[in-house]
Formats: structure tokens, C-alpha cells, sequence
């Protein structure tokens, strides 16, 4: 196996149109990234796809985890990171299938913990103003406000509370109580970056621009934010009674 000391966390729900694009994109990069999927049991055939790219192409540095049914974004995640903590990985990214988040980010992101020392790195829509592409309205006002809301409930000073493009040092994961985190949507978003400076990390946020996805369905739903806007206040609670781990000190 050609070692990499970074994995890329790629959820999948039918991303037929998207997954081999979004895989070579990745592997095109100058920097070696190693990428991870997580299929949630997609009907349309992506999880077939990928392991075409595995026994074809990619066997060193692709790999895939298949789960039956649709667990849930977060669940995903989760289950992503206890396998990159059960190999040798140092940096750890989230990133979604369908090109809202460009690859050529990656770098950028990486160097934010690998270079400059942070804990966590965001690739953030709103620390630069409202850096969205071909998204309606009402849902740029919705996700912008969303995130406005969080910062007001939790005292948070993240500006893109919900952003799902991210890259984690491995001792975050480690220091974090994975069997804790609760939430599965825009939620858990929020939730890992809120427990991510609640145990002590450094945080942060790298300008990017999200784009609309092109090809495919979203998974967006309005139980999603329902979920979000009740489990901030759960955070707000837990931020004053709960205890939490601390980071170890940096070497």
C-alpha cells in the first residue's frame, strides 16, 4: 500500500452521476490523499462503481465500508473515523460527493492543520460573506440564518456553524467521545465543531466557495434543520453540565 497520512470521508446515497468524477478529482491532486466511502446501500449502483475503481485502478488507496440502509449523515461519519483511527491516518477530512465542495480545497485545508498547527479546519461559506453558487434563496438565507442562530444560543464564534467540508487532526478524533455524539444531520455538523472547542481544539475557518450540485438529487430535508434548530439548545445544555475530555498538549 502506498501510506498516505490523510483519508478523505465520502458519504454516498445514489452519487452514480458524481462518485468516479469526485474520486479521480481527488486523486488528480498534487498532494497523495487517500479516500474512504461510506455507501449507505445506494440502489442506483455507486458502491458497484467504486469497487470497479478498486480492482481496477485504485486498490491502494481507495477503499469502501457498506452499510444496508440509510443511517443517517452523522452515523456515516462516525463509522468513517473509527476506521481511519483503527489505521495509521493523521488528518482526517469530511467532504461531500457531489462537488458542493471542491477537491482543490483539500490542500488548503490540510496545510490549516498540518502546517499551521489547528486542530480543526473549516472550509466556511460565510467567513468571507456568502461565498454560495446556485443555491435558491431561501436556502442561502435558511443555512446564513442557521448559522447566525447558533452562534447566538451557544456563544460560538464560528461563522459557518453547518459546514460539512472539514479536516481534523487525528488527536481530535481520539480525545472526542464518539459514542456520545448524538445528532445525524446539519446537527451533527454542529455538534462535532461545538465539542471540537469545547475539549480544547484549535479551530480554524478557511474561505471556500460551496456550489450547488450539478448532477444528482439532493438529500436536503426540512427534518434536518427541525433537528438542528431543537439540538442547539441541547449543546447549550450540555456546554454548562456536561464534562468533557481535553486535548492532550500539542507535541
Amino acid at each position: 500500500m502506498n501510506n498516505s497520512d490523510s483519508i478523505v470521508i465520502i458519504p454516498t446515497y445514489n452519487e452514480k452521476e458524481n462518485i468516479e468524477k469526485i474520486i479521480r478529482a481527488v486523486f488528480g491532486l498534487e498532494k497523495y490523499f487517500h479516500i474512504l466511502i461510506i455507501d449507505d446501500g445506494s440502489p442506483d449502483g455507486t458502491a458497484d462503481i467504486v469497487k470497479r475503481l478498486m480492482a481496477e485502478e485504485f486498490g491502494d488507496r481507495l477503499f469502501i465500508v457498506e452499510r444496508k440502509g440509510k443511517l443517517g449523515l452523522g452515523t456515516a461519519y462516525i463509522a468513517g473515523f473509527r476506521w481511519a483511527l483503527e489505521r495509521d491516518y493523521q488528518y482526517v477530512f469530511e467532504m461531500d460527493a457531489d462537488f458542493s465542495h471542491d477537491p482543490n480545497d483539500l490542500p488548503r485545508l490540510y496545510s490549516a492543520c498540518a502546517d499551521e498547527g489547528y486542530d480543526l479546519a473549516i472550509g466556511s461559506r460565510y467567513i468571507s460573506g456568502v461565498n454560495v453558487v446556485n443555491w435558491p434563496m431561501g436556502r442561502v438565507l435558511m443555512s446564513y440564518f442557521a448559522s447566525k442562530y447558533v452562534r447566538m444560543v451557544t456563544g460560538f464564534k464560528i461563522h459557518d456553524t453547518t459546514a460539512g467540508f472539514k479536516c481534523y487532526r487525528r488527536r481530535v478524533l481520539e480525545t472526542i467521545e464518539l459514542d456520545k455524539i448524538r445528532f445525524k444531520g446539519y446537527a451533527f455538523q454542529i455538534e462535532m465543531k461545538f465539542t471540537t472547542k469545547k475539549i480544547g481544539g484549535r479551530i480554524k475557518e478557511v474561505p471556500v466557495v460551496f456550489v450547488n450540485r450539478r448532477e444528482g438529487t439532493s438529500k436536503m430535508s426540512g427534518g434536518i434543520f427541525g433537528e438542528a434548530f431543537f439540538g442547539v439548545m441541547r449543546l447549550r445544555w450540555d456546554g454548562w453540565f456536561r464534562k468533557y475530555p481535553k486535548l492532550p498538549k500539542a507535541e
